[in-house]
Parts: structure tokens; sequence; C-alpha cells
């Protein structure tokens, strides 16, 4: 639409295919840039099958369809870039190809041209960092498939000039977005606290106090649409393990997000899940084909759910004891990122402060595991006698 700044994406992935229709659904020019021909081919051919497949449904009409379709340009050439005032890249997980990348952008755009990072787990203060002009960089942290999600992170490295804070945040409301504020830290919101979801699952696995089966059906009779296991199985045991890897080094080797013995033996099997027809659970053409025995006595499920939604709040406790990001964008993330049935913090309130606390003391006591060290957080509300304000 006239008047809208022409938006840049690097990379025709599935994600970067996806931000760059939800920026044309939006009615900005969309420059793709990938140096794959091949890549660019199948971004037109997918955005043409999902676009034929709105029109049935009757959500665009053929006006609309062609409108969007025709508004992105795909090109190998990064020079044509230089008429953009965004540029959002989202390539290989790889930082010394991402400052390649941006250190070549720099050369190209317009000295008022914003550069973002899709990154889901790298440093955005360490990629600035090789920029020469890093105040005008930022993450936009999009989740897939980032046309049906809603949640975006936009996340400021430590030199980002903070007017462009807010100019990210008004521009993802504007695409029909919900963005979050986020520190500059290893996970940023949903990657980080979402950790024991996995992790402590996996620990009462270990422990064979529960199965696979029983700790899934657990947390999807508390709300969750899908159990840990089904979720790893779902995103891939190679990557899930990937990133707890990651987020553990991270923290210098914290307890809390340390990863798990089984999850590493499921990569080295090469059960990684739907992908690879074995995970968790047994898949033909990646559709489930085989659990086990589910404990079906739902007063059995409460001490899973517990254990594992007492973990998530502490976290959440922390991110906002830490001031990672506000208590509201704590909520928004985790609802909207990962879709959990409640905001962690409301969950707590809903509990009581003092509950939680007791399972996580109760919980280190019996380990003597810092992993259980409850954040300062839930003991200053107790002392307050307050409760989380959202």
């Amino acid at each position: 639409m006239k008047g809208l700044p022409t938006i840049g994406v690097v990379g025709a992935g599935a994600m970067g295919s996806g931000i760059a229709q939800i920026a044309a659904q939006a009615g900005h020019a969309v420059i793709l840039v990938d140096h794959s021909k091949s890549a660019l081919d199948r971004s037109a051919a997918s955005l043409s099958k999902i676009a034929d497949k709105l029109v049935k449904k009757g959500k665009w009409s053929a006006t609309v369809s062609k409108r969007i379709q025709s508004s992105i340009h795909r090109t190998s050439e990064i020079e044509r870039l230089s008429t953009c005032q965004w540029v959002i890249e989202a390539i290989v997980e790889d930082i010394s190809v991402k400052h390649s990348l941006f250190q070549s952008l720099e050369a190209i755009v317009s000295p008022g041209a914003v550069l973002a990072t899709n990154t889901s787990s790298l440093s955005v203060t360490s990629i600035a960092g090789k920029l020469q002009y890093p105040e005008r960089f930022i993450g936009l942290h999009f989740f897939n498939p980032a046309p049906l999600m809603a949640l975006v992170e936009v996340i400021p490295a430590l030199q980002t000039d903070h007017s462009h804070v807010d100019k990210a945040v008004a521009l993802m409301e504007a695409w029909g977005k919900s963005p979050v504020v986020a520190k500059d830290t290893p996970g940023f919101i949903v990657n980080r606290v979402a950790r024991p979801f996995y992790g402590e699952a996996l620990r009462i696995f270990e422990e064979g106090l529960a199965s696979p089966q029983t700790i899934d059906a657990a947390m999807r009779n508390a709300g969750f649409r899908m159990g840990p296991f089904e979720l790893m199985d779902l995103i891939g045991n190679d990557v899930n393990y990937a990133v707890s890897c990651s987020v553990f080094e991270a923290f210098y080797n914290d307890p809390r997000y340390r990863p798990s013995l089984i999850q590493k033996q499921h990569v080295d099997a090469g059960w990684l899940g739907r992908k690879s027809d074995k995970g968790y659970y047994e898949y033909e053409k990646g559709n489930e084909i085989s659990g086990g025995d589910i404990l079906t006595d739902t007063k059995e499920f409460d001490w899973i759910v517990k254990r594992i939604v007492s973990m998530l709040i502490n976290e959440a406790a922390d991110a906002l004891y830490l001031k990672i990001a506000s208590a509201k964008d704590l909520e928004t993330a985790m609802k909207k990122g990962v879709n959990y049935p409640k905001g962690l913090l409301a969950w707590c309130n809903e509990w009581g402060t003092k509950t939680t606390l007791n399972i996580l003391e109760n919980l280190q006591n019996h380990y003597g595991d810092d992993r259980y060290r409850p954040s300062p957080k839930l003991r200053d509300l107790i002392a307050q006698r307050s409760e989380f304000i959202i």
C-alpha cells in the first residue's frame, strides 16, 4: 500500500517465506532474497498453494490473493535491498554467517534502515557488535509457522537505540502480531521459561516414576495442547536437545537447564520423533501408530502437573525478577508462543505463592539439587503478602 515502507527479507526457507507473506498481507512491498533459485521457486509455489486454499475457504478473495503474491519480489541479488527501510534476516543459525550477511547489508541499505535478525538462540548483542552502526540493529524472533503464530519476541541488543524498539513493536502490531519485548539473554522469553516443560518431564521419566504416555496425558488434562514427549517428537529430539545444550552452556552450566541423558540417547539412536518414525512414540509416515499404557485416574496426574508447572512458574518468576521482560509480556509470550492454557504468573496466583514455594522447597530438600532453587521473587511476594501484578 502507498506510504508503507518496503520490507526486505533474507532467506527463502519456511520462516523467511512466512515473514514475507505476513508483510505482504499487511500491504507492504516485499523483496525476498536468497542465493538459491530453487529456494525462491519453492517459496513462490508454497505461497501459491496456501493462497489457493485460502481462496477456496473464502478467507481471501481472488483479488487479495493476487495482490499478496504480486507484492513479493523474489531475487538472488542482495543489492536489491537498497530501497528497503526494514531488512529481516531468516537464515541458518550460524553466527559467523549472520555476521557476514549484516556487514554486507550495512554497505547496501540506507543509513535510516533498520536491520533485524530472526535468531532464536544467538546473542543479538554479539551480532550487533560486528556492525558499524549497531544502534539500528534489533532481534525480531517470529515463531513457526510465522503467518499463524501471533507471538513475536522483540529483542534489543545492548547497543540498540530504544526508538527502534518502539518502531518494531508498532510494526509488529500493524502486522497483526502480539509483540513482547525481551532482554537479550539466552533463550529470550519462551525458550528460557519453557525449558522445564521438557526437562522436568524427562527427569520424572528417568526416575521411573511415570511413562512418557502418562506424563503427556497428565499435562493434556491440565490444559496443555500437547504433552512434553509428543511435543519433543514433533519438534525433533535432535533440535530440542541442541537447544537444551545451548541454553545450558549459555547459562554457564546452571543445573536448572541441565540436559537429559535420555534425550541424548534418543538422539544417538536416531530416534528423533515424527521425522524418523520413532521417538518416545512410534510413527508411520509421521502419524502416530503406538503409544503405550496410560494412567486413567486423573488424581494420579496431580503430582506430575504440580512438579512440572511449579518449575515453569519458577522460571517465569525468575525472568521477572531479573527484568528479562514485564509480567504482561511474560504471560503473553507463554500463551501465544507455546499455547499454554494460562499465564504462569496467573497460575501461581491461582495456586497461591506459598503453595508453589512449598513444592519447590520440598523438591530441593528431597534431591539436594540446586535445580529446584526457588526464585527470590517468590519469597519476596510472600514477605510482602502480595501476588503477581499482571
